[in-house]
Protein backbone atom coordinates (compact mmCIF):
# COMPACT_ATOMS: atom_id res chain seq x y z
CA UNK A 1 0.00 0.00 0.00
CA UNK A 2 1.58 3.48 -0.81
CA UNK A 3 1.96 5.54 2.25
CA UNK A 4 0.43 9.07 1.55
CA UNK A 5 1.95 12.25 3.45
CA UNK A 6 -0.74 14.49 4.74
CA UNK A 7 0.13 18.05 6.46
CA UNK A 8 -2.88 19.75 8.28
CA UNK A 9 -2.63 23.45 8.42
CA UNK A 10 -5.11 25.50 10.79
CA UNK A 11 -5.00 27.28 13.57
CA UNK A 12 -8.17 26.49 15.45
CA UNK A 13 -6.91 24.09 17.59
CA UNK A 14 -9.79 21.80 18.50
CA UNK A 15 -11.00 20.91 14.92
CA UNK A 16 -7.12 20.77 13.77
CA UNK A 17 -5.80 18.48 16.63
CA UNK A 18 -9.20 16.53 15.73
CA UNK A 19 -7.79 16.03 12.07
CA UNK A 20 -4.98 15.54 12.95
CA UNK A 21 -5.61 12.50 15.57
CA UNK A 22 -8.11 10.95 13.17
CA UNK A 23 -5.23 10.91 10.29
CA UNK A 24 -2.90 9.24 12.72
CA UNK A 25 -4.97 6.15 13.51
CA UNK A 26 -5.44 5.87 9.68
CA UNK A 27 -3.00 3.28 7.80
CA UNK A 28 -1.18 3.99 4.50
CA UNK A 29 -1.05 7.75 5.84
CA UNK A 30 1.81 9.96 7.01
CA UNK A 31 0.74 12.71 8.85
CA UNK A 32 3.54 15.23 9.80
CA UNK A 33 4.11 16.50 13.14
CA UNK A 34 1.17 18.81 14.40
CA UNK A 35 -0.90 21.08 12.69
CA UNK A 36 0.29 24.11 11.34
CA UNK A 37 -0.50 27.48 10.99
CA UNK A 38 -0.83 29.05 7.63
CA UNK A 39 2.12 31.53 7.85
CA UNK A 40 4.15 28.29 8.19
CA UNK A 41 2.45 25.49 5.87
CA UNK A 42 4.79 27.34 2.79
CA UNK A 43 8.31 26.44 4.27
CA UNK A 44 6.78 23.08 5.67
CA UNK A 45 5.73 22.26 1.87
CA UNK A 46 8.76 23.21 0.43
CA UNK A 47 10.70 20.64 2.82
CA UNK A 48 8.36 17.96 3.32
CA UNK A 49 6.70 18.01 -0.36
CA UNK A 50 3.67 16.18 1.20
CA UNK A 51 0.90 14.64 -1.07
CA UNK A 52 -2.15 16.55 0.76
CA UNK A 53 -2.47 19.41 2.41
CA UNK A 54 -5.89 19.92 4.48
CA UNK A 55 -6.38 23.45 4.81
CA UNK A 56 -8.58 24.83 7.14
CA UNK A 57 -10.38 28.38 5.60
CA UNK A 58 -11.61 29.42 9.06
CA UNK A 59 -8.48 31.26 10.06
CA UNK A 60 -9.21 34.89 9.73
CA UNK A 61 -6.43 37.52 8.19
CA UNK A 62 -5.16 34.62 6.27
CA UNK A 63 -4.95 35.47 2.23
CA UNK A 64 -5.96 31.92 1.56
CA UNK A 65 -6.06 32.02 -2.33
CA UNK A 66 -1.95 33.61 -1.82
CA UNK A 67 -1.14 30.45 0.38
CA UNK A 68 -2.77 27.81 -1.86
CA UNK A 69 -0.55 29.41 -4.64
CA UNK A 70 2.70 29.55 -2.31
CA UNK A 71 2.04 25.94 -1.45
CA UNK A 72 1.50 25.45 -5.22
CA UNK A 73 5.09 27.05 -6.13
CA UNK A 74 7.16 25.54 -3.33
CA UNK A 75 5.65 21.69 -3.81
CA UNK A 76 3.81 21.78 -7.33
CA UNK A 77 2.80 18.08 -6.69
CA UNK A 78 0.96 18.90 -3.27
CA UNK A 79 -2.38 18.77 -3.66
CA UNK A 80 -4.80 20.98 -1.24
CA UNK A 81 -8.22 20.10 0.19
CA UNK A 82 -9.77 23.52 1.37
CA UNK A 83 -11.89 22.69 4.29
CA UNK A 84 -14.90 25.54 5.79
CA UNK A 85 -17.77 25.45 8.51
CA UNK A 86 -19.05 28.90 7.14
CA UNK A 87 -21.60 29.64 4.30
CA UNK A 88 -20.59 31.51 1.24
CA UNK A 89 -18.07 29.80 -1.24
CA UNK A 90 -16.45 33.33 -2.54
CA UNK A 91 -13.00 32.05 -0.45
CA UNK A 92 -13.64 28.34 -1.83
CA UNK A 93 -14.03 29.59 -5.08
CA UNK A 94 -10.83 31.40 -4.87
CA UNK A 95 -8.66 28.59 -3.28
CA UNK A 96 -9.64 26.10 -6.08
CA UNK A 97 -8.95 28.55 -9.05
CA UNK A 98 -5.50 29.11 -7.22
CA UNK A 99 -4.88 25.54 -7.48
CA UNK A 100 -6.63 23.45 -5.05
CA UNK A 101 -8.27 20.44 -5.85
CA UNK A 102 -11.07 20.97 -3.86
CA UNK A 103 -13.30 21.31 -0.75
CA UNK A 104 -15.21 19.43 1.26
CA UNK A 105 -17.63 20.99 4.43
CA UNK A 106 -16.02 20.52 7.90
CA UNK A 107 -18.81 19.09 8.93
CA UNK A 108 -18.14 16.08 6.25
CA UNK A 109 -14.34 15.92 6.98
CA UNK A 110 -13.78 13.83 9.84
CA UNK A 111 -16.57 11.04 8.40
CA UNK A 112 -14.57 9.90 5.07
CA UNK A 113 -11.07 11.33 5.61
CA UNK A 114 -9.10 8.72 4.22
CA UNK A 115 -11.32 7.98 0.87
CA UNK A 116 -10.99 12.17 0.68
CA UNK A 117 -7.16 12.05 1.30
CA UNK A 118 -6.74 9.00 -1.29
CA UNK A 119 -9.05 10.79 -3.78
CA UNK A 120 -7.12 14.03 -3.47
CA UNK A 121 -3.63 11.96 -3.95
CA UNK A 122 -4.74 10.21 -6.58
CA UNK A 123 -5.53 13.93 -8.49
CA UNK A 124 -9.15 13.66 -8.15
CA UNK A 125 -11.97 16.78 -7.51
CA UNK A 126 -13.29 17.12 -4.44
CA UNK A 127 -16.74 18.84 -4.63
CA UNK A 128 -19.93 18.05 -2.78
CA UNK A 129 -22.63 17.79 -5.21
CA UNK A 130 -24.45 20.84 -3.69
CA UNK A 131 -21.77 23.47 -3.93
CA UNK A 132 -20.74 22.58 -6.84
CA UNK A 133 -22.98 24.97 -9.04
CA UNK A 134 -22.09 27.99 -6.93
CA UNK A 135 -18.23 27.53 -6.95
CA UNK A 136 -19.02 27.01 -10.45
CA UNK A 137 -20.27 30.58 -11.33
CA UNK A 138 -17.80 32.16 -9.32
CA UNK A 139 -14.94 30.33 -11.48
CA UNK A 140 -16.65 31.65 -14.69
CA UNK A 141 -17.13 35.50 -13.42
CA UNK A 142 -13.17 35.11 -12.09
CA UNK A 143 -10.47 36.27 -14.65
CA UNK A 144 -9.98 33.90 -17.36
CA UNK A 145 -9.18 36.10 -20.93
CA UNK A 146 -9.17 35.72 -24.78
CA UNK A 147 -5.77 33.83 -24.40
CA UNK A 148 -7.52 31.20 -22.66
CA UNK A 149 -10.33 30.76 -24.75
CA UNK A 150 -8.04 30.41 -28.23
CA UNK A 151 -6.00 27.55 -26.38
CA UNK A 152 -9.40 25.84 -25.61
CA UNK A 153 -9.95 26.46 -29.28
CA UNK A 154 -6.97 24.74 -30.01
CA UNK A 155 -7.94 20.97 -28.55
CA UNK A 156 -9.40 18.46 -30.34
CA UNK A 157 -12.66 17.15 -30.57
CA UNK A 158 -11.19 14.17 -28.81
CA UNK A 159 -9.34 16.53 -26.30
CA UNK A 160 -12.24 18.38 -25.56
CA UNK A 161 -14.30 15.49 -25.09
CA UNK A 162 -11.77 14.22 -22.11
CA UNK A 163 -11.35 17.75 -20.61
CA UNK A 164 -15.18 18.14 -20.31
CA UNK A 165 -14.84 14.42 -18.80
CA UNK A 166 -12.70 15.61 -16.03
CA UNK A 167 -14.67 18.26 -15.41
CA UNK A 168 -17.44 16.47 -14.97
CA UNK A 169 -15.57 14.70 -11.70
CA UNK A 170 -14.84 11.07 -13.70
CA UNK A 171 -11.23 9.33 -13.58
CA UNK A 172 -9.00 8.75 -16.17
CA UNK A 173 -10.09 5.00 -15.81
CA UNK A 174 -13.64 5.68 -15.78
CA UNK A 175 -12.60 7.90 -18.99
CA UNK A 176 -11.11 4.86 -20.78
CA UNK A 177 -14.11 2.71 -20.20
CA UNK A 178 -16.38 5.34 -21.06
CA UNK A 179 -14.76 5.84 -24.61
CA UNK A 180 -13.42 2.15 -25.32
CA UNK A 181 -9.34 3.42 -25.24
CA UNK A 182 -6.95 2.07 -22.87
CA UNK A 183 -5.76 4.35 -19.85
CA UNK A 184 -2.29 5.41 -21.02
CA UNK A 185 -3.85 6.78 -24.22
CA UNK A 186 -6.00 9.30 -22.15
CA UNK A 187 -3.51 10.06 -19.98
CA UNK A 188 -1.78 10.84 -23.67
CA UNK A 189 -4.80 13.06 -24.07
CA UNK A 190 -4.32 14.58 -20.92
CA UNK A 191 -0.70 15.29 -21.30
CA UNK A 192 -1.71 17.24 -24.61
CA UNK A 193 -4.34 19.14 -23.11
CA UNK A 194 -2.04 19.98 -20.80
CA UNK A 195 0.84 21.73 -22.94
CA UNK A 196 -2.18 23.32 -25.28
CA UNK A 197 -3.44 24.90 -22.47
CA UNK A 198 -0.17 26.44 -20.52
CA UNK A 199 -1.01 24.12 -17.27
CA UNK A 200 0.93 22.06 -15.25
CA UNK A 201 -2.04 19.91 -13.67
CA UNK A 202 -5.55 18.41 -14.04
CA UNK A 203 -6.41 20.48 -11.42
CA UNK A 204 -4.97 23.60 -13.50
CA UNK A 205 -7.03 22.46 -16.68
CA UNK A 206 -10.44 21.59 -15.24
CA UNK A 207 -10.38 24.85 -13.25
CA UNK A 208 -9.86 26.42 -16.55
CA UNK A 209 -13.13 24.75 -18.09
CA UNK A 210 -15.08 25.07 -15.19
CA UNK A 211 -14.67 28.80 -15.92
CA UNK A 212 -15.72 28.44 -19.46
CA UNK A 213 -18.94 26.30 -18.48
CA UNK A 214 -17.06 22.97 -19.80
CA UNK A 215 -18.93 21.30 -17.01
CA UNK A 216 -21.56 19.09 -16.28
CA UNK A 217 -20.44 17.95 -13.41
CA UNK A 218 -22.21 15.80 -10.98
CA UNK A 219 -20.02 14.53 -8.70
CA UNK A 220 -19.95 14.70 -4.89
CA UNK A 221 -17.77 14.47 -2.01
Amino acid sequence: MRVISVLVVGDHEVFSDALFDSLAREPGIRVSDGPRAAGDAVDTCRQERPDVVLMDLDVADVDHAQTTRSIRAASPDTKIIALSALEGLTTVAAVVAAGACGYVPKTRALDNIMDLVRRAAAGELIMPEADLAQVLERLRIGQAGPQAEVALGRLTPRETEILRALAAGDTIGQIAVALGISAMTVQSHVKNILAKLGVHSKIEAVTLAWRHGFSSASRSA
